[in-house]
């Protein structure tokens, strides 16, 4: 292998590192964005906007980092595979970010009102998707095609575990119209982790593609 080669792959190894940096720090705000709710802790919620910087910051380095790469070394085959499948998933996590960072904001909103109801199903589906995003990220660092794939058979449950929440909440609504404000939020909470799970399967659809050239996209059987 050249010095040109090594440098090369020294450099892919230290792309990768950077974006399971980044997945730690996603998986920590969905997590504490959680707690914030469950715990009624504004603090906790607070940590999870702060983080959203860092996150944001990540996006941009690692962007950079894979368009510089392209530009120098031309990879061909796997390697460009790796690059770019880097660069989609570098996305589908800041948009995990985002989402994280509406469920601390509304989580705030909600610490200052009395609590609606027991969190029961909310955190079941908390769980199901943060599985689900460590799961898609363990794929791709293990190129695991077949985990990949149980990730996106996963999203079913999680779109299940949402229409429940949302048809519970309507009831509260239509009975009691003093329910409604705190309702809504957590339906939006709801709807967050849904597309959360969203973009955990889109991450192990590109792992797929990473791994076997196939784009599944809208099709996985």
């Amino acid at each position: 292998m050249s010095p040109m080669q090594r440098h090369f792959h020294d450099e892919l190894e230290r792309l990768k590192q950077t974006v399971l940096a980044m997945s730690a720090l996603v998986e920590d705000q969905i997590r504490l964005s959680m707690r914030a709710l469950i715990e009624r802790d504004d603090a906790l919620a607070r940590r999870v906007l702060e983080l959203e910087r860092r996150v944001n910051d990540y996006d941009v380095e690692i962007d950079a980092r894979c368009i510089e790469l392209l530009a120098l070394y031309q990879p061909a085959a796997g390697d460009l595979r790796f690059i770019t499948t880097a660069m989609k998933i570098v996305t589908d996590l800041e948009r995990m970010g985002d989402q994280a960072e509406g469920i601390a904001r509304r989580a705030i909103q909600l610490n200052r009102e009395p609590q609606l109801k027991p969190y029961i199903d909310l955190p079941r589906m908390a769980e199901r998707v943060q599985g689900m995003v460590k799961a898609s990220l363990d794929a791709f660092v293990t190129r695991d095609a077949r985990l990949a794939r149980q990730v996106c058979a996963s999203d079913d449950e999680v779109d299940a575990l949402n229409e429940q929440i949302f048809r519970e909440l309507l009831t509260y609504m239509t009975s009691d119209a003093g329910t409604i404000p705190r309702a809504i939020l957590l339906i939006l909470i709801a709807r967050s982790l849904e597309r959360i799970g969203d973009h955990a399967t889109n991450v192990a659809e590109m792992v797929i593609y990473l791994v076997e050239s196939k784009l599944v996209r809208h099709s996985l059987a």
